[in-house]
């Protein structure tokens, strides 16, 4: 396995880009270690697959360099690179069995006899899919081809980094949650290094040690899933991880504090000094409310299951806040409050308010 340093990084589909605007990617510095569990996570178009054709040979990048523990792999081509992927699409041989399917990547590189025979039976054990090894592949069921597509990726290993190209997006919903834990417990197994690419949340974050995400080519946060959901470096990460998203409002500033609607609204710390548009950033799960805060009315009730989301109308904007428990009605008049320690100011997006002041 490999650590992966990416060098100021940049790429440009266009012959020659003039601006920032003609970048796919913006400029990236990251390193990620080696044995470690990361996933890429943006929307569509964000960069992430260009990111990870990059890192695999596929694109050479316009500007930077790629390096597999301190060696610069830039101009080699993917077979150099010695890298093993799972596509959306799983990668078998349909007229083989599953045994050959997992022995196949061995085999095609020389190994003896013996060790491809050990190396697959324990590939599937980790998988399950002991009791199917002489079943043709033809017959199995899209989850447990995807099984495979997997396996014939780990199987191997020396490989510098097992790279995962959005695994799931053809398994039922109802199947994903065992495959998401079935590679958890893979990664944790094996220790190769693995890098996971998504739009979705759930995926990455149950997934990922660490992870990073992605906006319009560029890096707006790196961190862990708690990281991530508990203090957003950026309001993007905070809309796009949890569900809902983070209450983002607009606010003024002045006098070092933040108002909302003329009320003053207390935060996790001082705001930094800047001009830019400003907005206070809050999770639904950190809004309360109760008989005290600041006056609004409930505009709309969803219970989902284990909570309820209440829209609260507060002044001309709407508050989201997540409720255990009995709810008021449609209608009712209730005070909003924040949880100080998880109330910050953005500016232009970013983070502008100082954590434990």
């Amino acid at each position: 396995m490999a650590k992966i340093t990416l060098s100021n990084l940049k790429h440009s589909y266009m012959p020659n880009p003039s601006g920032p605007a003609d970048y796919a990617l913006k400029e990236i510095d990251l390193d990620w270690e080696d044995g470690g569990a990361y996933a890429l996570l943006g929307p569509s178009g964000c960069g992430k697959s260009t990111l990870l054709n990059i890192i695999s040979g596929l694109l050479v990048p316009s500007e930077g360099r790629i390096l597999f523990d301190d060696v610069d792999v830039t101009p080699q081509p993917p077979d150099k690179r010695n890298i093993a992927q799972v596509f959306q699409f799983p990668v078998i041989y349909d007229t083989m069995s599953v045994y050959d399917n997992l022995a196949f990547p061995l085999r095609n590189r020389g190994v003896d006899a013996a060790r491809v025979d050990a190396r697959v039976r324990e590939i599937a054990e980790m998988l399950d899919v002991t009791e199917m090894l002489g079943t043709k592949a033809a017959g199995l069921s899209p989850d447990n081809k995807q099984k495979i597509s997997m396996g014939r990726g780990l199987v191997r290993d020396d490989v510098n980094v097992v790279m995962f190209d959005e695994p799931l997006t053809v398994i039922d919903p109802h199947l994903k949650w065992k495959l998401r834990s079935k590679l958890k417990e893979l990664h944790q197994r094996v220790r190769a290094t693995m890098i996971y690419v998504t739009h979705d949340q759930t995926e990455a974050l149950t997934f990922a040690d660490q992870v990073v995400v992605m906006q319009d080519g560029e890096i707006v946060q790196i961190g862990t899933p708690v990281e991530l959901f508990e203090r957003p470096q950026h309001t993007f990460v905070g809309h796009f991880i949890g569900s809902p998203g983070m209450n983002v409002l607009p606010c003024e500033v002045r006098d070092g504090g933040a108002f909302l609607g003329g009320a003053h609204v207390a935060l996790e710390g001082a705001v930094t000094p800047g001009d830019g548009v400003v907005q206070l950033g809050i999770r639904p799960e950190f809004v309360s409310l109760g008989t005290a805060g600041m006056p609004a009315r409930v505009a709309r009730v969803a219970d989902v299951g284990r909570h309820s989301v209440v829209d609260a109308v507060l002044g001309d904007v709407t508050v989201k806040a997540i409720v255990e428990g009995p709810v008021p009605e449609q209608g009712a008049e209730v005070h909003v409050a924040f949880k100080p320690e998880q109330t910050r100011v953005y500016r232009d997006g970013w983070l502008a308010t100082e954590a434990g002041q």
